[in-house]
């Protein structure tokens, strides 16, 4: 970065560490021990789509590498334009579940577009309610999302998983930066 980046309030974009999402399995030990919570074996991948030919052949790639998996990954489009990767696998199944979303993660980082990269989401369940453990890309940090209705969510259940697993996860110190999901595909 240049005097005039910093002149200019202008930052360089953190790259991804992608290498985090592989500390979830031991997270998810903890996190059905500890607070009930077992995983529905769904996770996501979502990123903003760029416009131009580089990233329209990436998706093309993409949809063909998910189309090999026997309908195990679906698309979606939701209403702000991003695209949900959503990986269905069984529940007991979190090593391989991570493993296929590092894997379309890695996909998109090694084409350049890394900076398009938005969260990666993990769905668990207590049979009552649904929380979704989200990966912030660009802060290199976890956060537990829980929706209590529409447009609302349980932010005491919320801290209450931080607690229970903080230090299986590296999280979210700024809790202004825990961004509601709502509708995800895949939660």
């Amino acid at each position: 970065m240049g005097l005039l980046d910093i002149l200019l309030g202008r930052s360089k974009a953190v790259p991804p560490n992608l290498d985090q999402l592989f500390s979830l399995p031991s997270a998810a030990i903890t996190l059905d021990t500890a607070a009930g919570y077992t995983p529905t074996g769904s996770g996501s991948v979502c990123f903003k789509a760029a416009e131009g030919g580089g990233f329209s052949t990436l998706r093309e790639e993409v949809d063909n590498l998910l189309a090999l998996d026997n309908g195990k990954f679906t698309s979606h489009t939701d209403s702000y334009g991003f695209t949900w990767l959503v990986r269905q696998t069984t529940p007991d199944d979190v090593e391989g579940l991570v493993t296929d979303l590092h894997a379309v993660n890695t996909s998109l980082v090694d084409a350049g577009f890394g900076s398009a990269l938005l969260c990666t989401l993990v769905a668990f369940t207590n049979g009552s309610k649904s929380l979704g453990l989200v990966y912030l890309y660009k802060r290199g940090s976890w956060y537990p999302f829980v929706p209590a209705g529409q447009d609302r969510r349980d932010n005491a259940t919320e801290l209450q998983i931080k607690s229970v697993i903080g230090t299986d996860l590296r999280f979210e110190q700024d809790l202004s930066r825990w961004f509601p999901i709502y509708g995800a595909p895949g939660l």
